[in-house]
């Protein structure tokens, strides 16, 4: 076995660790304490988010974006290769059923992000520039104290590494080298590192030309190609399933008893669809990790609820809306049950066959779009991180290591970074959720007042 051979094998094992039984049970059991607690009062106000979301309460307080403005930025954060790649590795690993575990994920995750984005602005505090920002560290410091500050450190040191840009510039470019440019003959499969190599250092130039003007400019890009990228992939992802929608039944059928039978053809149990479809869930809509309350927190609001309620609309977009119609489509072509391909490779694969000589063209500009916003994103949560670990005038360090991390992950392969991905988001749930239930009951109080008010 070489030596690249052993890295990948101990990033797989430490990924499939990380997400062993305890982990799932801390972020499906305490979403579900969410749900018990809250008894589903801020469900009755998503009427009130859609007004909020939409300009209809001029900010008002501390933070840099409106609420739009950081839901697009949390949103380019979730919706990316989880949506496209990532359910299509759910589907090749656990099965059909994979994916109504990750319908779970996303009902359960609706009442997390409103816990967590709720103190996440809740209990802002101040970086070494005197600069107010948000995320489980400061909540962590802010509201528990300085003897659970070792925690906060842990989501940080976790975060740098959760933060990089691995999965989606890897399916990025796989994406571009085998549904386009092979496809079409540009190059020879010869060609696929040096392609590799120089698609790399393209995606690298063009992230640091954006991540290099910090929030506001990262904000500027999602708040324009998040929503076009998303009614372009959603539109037709609807027209397919309209000209196929005699089978929608049967195979949201297949969907649930898989996730019950494990008889699948791919399946195999009900461990591995339950597994891969938490694990998928959560690395989708991010529920739970805590990369979600470090955008919500940036929100210009002197109401914390009311941050709470617009994050509320983040699973239901991106993994109830974009998740299922990902899978119907893998689903309804077929090219699920050859085993031939995985991740990205077989999203492609039934997009073609559904929509013939456009449907690739059509999903490599969704994936393109989706990757990239992605990215800009998680550089900004790295930064913070790094910000509260060495002090913010030394957190634009990051953005050197996310340019080197782009060309490094165009070479590498999908399990090992997907490996090494899932691991360290797995440690940073861990500080996310427990502070988070333990702070829970705070976060009701404060709800009740703000319903209250409203009437």
């Amino acid at each position: 076995m070489s030596w690249a051979q052993k890295i990948e094998s101990i990033l797989i094992a430490f990924g499939d660790l990380a997400w062993g039984p305890w982990l799932l049970f801390l972020i499906l059991g305490g979403g579900a304490y969410f749900v018990f607690l809250s008894r589903l009062l801020p469900f009755r106000y998503l009427g009130h988010s859609l007004a909020l979301i939409f300009g209809k309460y001029p900010p008002t307080g501390p933070g840099e974006l409106s609420h739009f403005r950081t839901l697009m930025s949390a949103l380019a954060g979730t919706i990316g290769m989880g949506n496209i790649a990532g359910v299509a590795v759910a589907i090749y690993l656990g099965g059909p059923g994979a994916i109504f575990w990750m319908w779970m994920t996303a009902l359960v995750g609706v009442m997390t992000k409103f816990f967590t984005c709720t103190l996440s602005v809740m209990y802002r505090g101040k970086d070494s520039k005197g600069k107010i920002q948000g995320g489980p560290m400061y909540v962590i410091t802010e509201a528990l104290g300085a003897r659970y500050r070792p925690l906060a450190i842990f989501f940080c040191v976790a975060g740098l590494i959760g933060c990089l840009p691995m999965f989606q510039i890897n399916q990025l470019v796989q994406s571009m080298r085998e549904v386009i440019f092979l496809r079409e003959g540009w190059i020879d499969a010869d060609d696929a590192l040096l392609f590799n190599l120089i698609m790399g250092g393209l995606l690298a130039l063009l992230v640091f030309g954006v991540i290099s003007g910090g929030l506001q400019r990262i904000a500027d890009a999602a708040s324009k190609l998040v929503p076009a990228a998303t009614l372009l992939y959603v539109g037709a992802a609807c027209y397919l399933l309209l000209v196929n929608f005699t089978t929608i039944p049967e195979y949201l059928r297949l969907i649930v008893n898989d996730a019950f039978t494990g008889t699948s053809l791919l399946g195999g149990a009900i461990g591995a669809a339950m597994s891969h479809g938490i694990r998928r869930g959560v690395f989708s809509n991010e529920a739970g990790l805590g990369t979600e309350a470090m955008a919500h927190g940036a929100a210009k609001t002197d109401e914390p609820v009311r941050e709470g309620l617009v994050a509320m609309f983040g699973p239901i977009i991106d993994t109830l809306l974009i998740c299922t119609a990902t899978a119907l489509i893998i689903l309804m072509s077929g090219v699920w049950q050859s085993g031939d391909s995985n991740g990205v490779t077989m999203t492609a694969a039934a997009f073609e066959m559904l929509l013939p000589g456009i449907g690739s063209w059509l999903l490599g500009i969704c994936i393109f779009v989706f990757s990239i916003t992605t990215v800009f994103t998680y550089s900004y949560y790295g930064n913070k991180c790094l910000g509260f670990l060495i002090g913010a005038e030394r957190q634009h360090y990051y953005n050197h290591l996310m340019v080197a991390m782009v060309i490094v992950a165009s070479l590498a392969s999908l399990d090992a970074m997907v490996g090494l991905i899932d691991g360290a988001l797995a440690m940073m749930a861990i500080p996310t959720m427990v502070s988070s239930i333990i702070l829970a009951p705070r976060v009701m109080a404060a709800a009740r007042v703000y319903f209250n008010k409203l009437g």
